[in-house]
């Protein structure tokens, strides 16, 4: 099979396509003829440092959506011919080919009146938003939030997600992005490059600060944000932890919390693993409804994706780029 391989760590322009074995799925396994891939700064962070126990060449691509065309020896909920998407296990070989394998227990069905690109740009940024907001701060309706980075990946799905639960959604983006986020439901957007953004914070929320945080930039943009955040409030940490010995104990009584989804394969847990599943079929029906959208803002080839990652290492990159694998797929 045709597969866009890393030969040893390294940037994404040494990715090269090269013929690679078809795999054939073990016990809890199925196979997938890839249709669409989503791309993912984590791959940039992986084809960078690589990971322990990988055999090269090795294929990258976390977000896989095709139709399963074998399955493994203990498999009866799955057949040949059912469409699925999923977020897939980083240790493993993954969808930068035009088949792969999958853990049973981790995919859902393609959802409802979705082409194969629109699901592959969901689960990694989707499912990091919706494990965040739905399994971390549990919102309510009338609320504030705060989400950092809004133009992109978890950061969109944050604030659509946010405009659905009835929550005042405050966003950060560049000044070209503001009219992208509030389309998907900002009612508050700040230029974090030219404002102050806690001072802003503070004049939107009248100084008393946000309920929830989504921060999806790193440990110091986590720090400053518990400043941020209204007594009681909750932060969620998508890009590194903030650095606790800053703050007064006993202040805010706030909760923290920590959002590495496909960590789920590494952990080994069952019931983990299977709420992947869990919220695929949920964000899914979301988006199925119309509530959603897929913020497919690219799509390309096999070929295309490692200059694609390079811009996305960047960070310059507006909602999701999607490539498409095999030829002639939906």
């Amino acid at each position: 099979m045709k597969a866009l391989v890393l030969e040893r760590p390294g940037k994404p322009d040494t990715l090269h396509t090269m013929d690679m074995p078809q795999p054939d799925p073990g016990p809890g396994e199925v196979r997938v003829k890839v249709c669409a891939v989503g791309l993912n700064p984590v791959d940039c962070k992986l084809a960078a440092s690589g990971f322990p126990g990988w055999e090269y060449p090795f294929i990258l691509g976390l977000d896989v959506a095709g139709v399963i065309d074998a399955v493994g020896p203990d498999i009866s909920e799955w057949e040949p011919g059912d469409p699925v998407y999923y977020h897939g296990d980083l240790s493993r070989p993954g969808g930068y080919g035009q088949y792969t394998l999958a853990l049973a227990n981790t995919i859902s069905w393609l959802p409802e009146g979705l082409s194969y690109a629109a699901a592959a740009a969901l689960p990694c940024a989707g499912f990091t938003a919706y494990q965040a907001m739905h399994r971390k701060l549990h919102v309510q309706s009338g609320r504030s939030i705060l989400v950092h980075g809004g133009a992109g990946g978890v950061g969109g799905f944050a604030v659509q997600l946010s405009r659905i639960a009835g929550l005042q959604v405050i966003a950060t983006c560049s000044r070209h992005n503001f009219n992208f986020v509030k389309d998907l439901g900002a009612s508050e957007v700040i230029d974090y490059k030219l404002e102050n953004v806690a001072e802003r914070v503070a004049e939107i929320t009248g100084g008393r600060g946000v309920d929830y945080i989504i921060d999806t930039v790193g440990p110091e943009s986590a720090t400053a944000s518990l400043d941020m955040l209204a007594f009681g409030g909750g932060l969620v940490c998508i890009a590194g932890l903030p650095d606790l010995s800053l703050i007064e104990p006993f202040q805010k009584a706030f909760s923290l919390h920590e959002v590495a989804l496909g960590a789920a394969y590494l952990s080994g847990d069952t019931i983990a693993l299977e709420d992947l599943a869990r919220i695929g079929r949920e964000f899914g029906t979301l988006v199925s409804k119309g509530q959603i959208r897929p913020m497919v803002e690219e799509t390309i080839t096999l070929e295309e994706i490692p200059e694609a990652l390079e811009r996305l290492a960047m960070r310059h990159v507006r909602g999701k780029i999607v490539a498409q694998i095999n030829p002639g797929s939906p």
